[in-house]
């Protein structure tokens, strides 16, 4: 336990900067993505905030907006006219004493479409910022591709025992087109278990094997333990590695593509571990992602916009989650008055908000345990 303290403070300080600016960028981008079309709307907004609680500093506009830098910097949010809090709900009785001009300004009088706008701007925001880094990282780094080429086969594993043989090319995974190793671990991770169909060229032939990943303990890449799904297959070592370069249009597409995969497998995630299939020691918290920054850190500042890119699309797709509280539960709020012609009641708004606060508080008691077992603290 006590090495793990000295631990803690050994890589708190070294990270912190570049925990700092990940954490900004991500929020920044996907506040200012409420407030732009809010402004947009003709919404007049109160607060923008990076990080919560106490200012730091901040500063007016000529609009009335306050900018402000607050202590706790883990999210963000952008307070409009009328909202009761931070979360915007609404605020009956602030609206009751409005005048006809103020309530042209605020969110809640505004017309169904526009406040859906405006709650879905933030998650869309940061699948943008997320879109523009891989564009900018494909376009002038290149990928680099392992050819997905079986080197070796574990002894007593499921590719073993399906029949997965050294020197077999995958080529396919359930449907997917494999070009890349690096492709295959993160299918057979969100597999749950479920037998996989595993196209292969064997000899100039094509051959489907099915094959059943096995959950395994294994050491991440940030030397976190972990639970996951395996086959058992190692590359070759003579496999190709080749670095494909792509013209501007072309680095724009493959970043779509990666964008929609990395939400594709964070749902295909969530959902195996709803089905209880998968562990929920996976999540992360705040110092489980401080963790991570330091040591992507270490590989300089293209691997640290890489990690900006991939938490910008996560924390956009966690927002989109049906959770009062959440964008995703103000989205699930309106489509509720969209159906019944009509807002939901004033009682199970505020019914709502209290069950999405449980559950927002549960998270982040279950990611902040995860980080603290991950450190070896208890």
């Amino acid at each position: 336990m006590f090495d793990a303290i000295r631990n803690l403070i050994a890589w708190t300080p070294l990270g912190l900067p570049a925990f700092l600016f990940v954490i900004t960028v991500v929020v920044f981008f996907h506040e200012l993505g409420h407030f732009l079309v809010a402004r947009a709307c003709g919404v007049k907004v109160d607060v923008f905030s990076v990080g919560f609680g106490k200012e730091i500093f901040g500063w007016n506009d000529k609009r009335g907006t306050r900018w402000k830098v607050s202590w706790i910097p883990v999210g963000g949010y952008v307070k409009f006219s009328g909202d009761a809090n931070a979360a915007s709900a609404p605020d009956p009785a602030a609206a009751a004493r409005m005048s006809p001009a103020e309530r042209e300004q605020t969110l809640a009088f505004k017309p169904l479409w526009q406040r859906a706008a405006v709650a879905a701007a933030g998650p869309v925001a940061n699948f943008i910022l997320a879109i523009v880094l891989f564009t900018g990282l494909i376009f002038f780094t290149g990928h680099t591709v392992l050819a997905p080429i079986v080197g070796d086969v574990v002894k007593g594993s499921a590719a073993e025992a399906a029949g997965i043989k050294p020197g077999d090319r995958v080529t396919a995974i359930d449907g997917t087109r494999i070009t890349d190793f690096e492709q295959m671990p993160q299918i057979i991770a969100v597999s749950g278990g479920r037998t996989l169909a595993v196209d292969l060229e064997r000899g100039g032939e094509s051959v489907t094997i099915h094959v059943m990943p096995r959950e395994t303990r294994i050491r991440d890449v940030l030397g976190d333990m972990g639970t996951t799904y395996v086959i058992g297959v190692r590359p070759s070592p003579k496999a190709p590695i080749t670095t494909e370069y792509y013209s501007l249009p072309s680095a724009f597409v493959a970043a779509n593509a990666q964008t929609w995969t990395i939400m594709r497998t964070t749902v295909q995630g969530i959902a195996q571990m709803v089905r209880g299939y998968a562990s929920a020691d996976q999540f992360r918290g705040p110092l489980g992602i401080a963790k991570m920054t330091r040591q992507v850190a270490a590989f300089g500042f293209m691997a640290l916009l890489q990690l900006v890119a991939v938490l910008s699309v996560s924390i956009g797709l966690a927002n989109l989650f049906p959770i009062p509280l959440l964008d995703g539960g103000h989205l699930l709020y309106y489509a509720c008055e969209a159906v019944l012609g009509r807002p939901l009641g004033e009682r199970a708004q505020d019914l709502g908000f209290r069950l999405g606060l449980v559950l927002v508080l549960g998270l982040v008691l279950l990611t902040t345990w995860n980080d603290l077992a991950r450190l070896n603290l208890f």
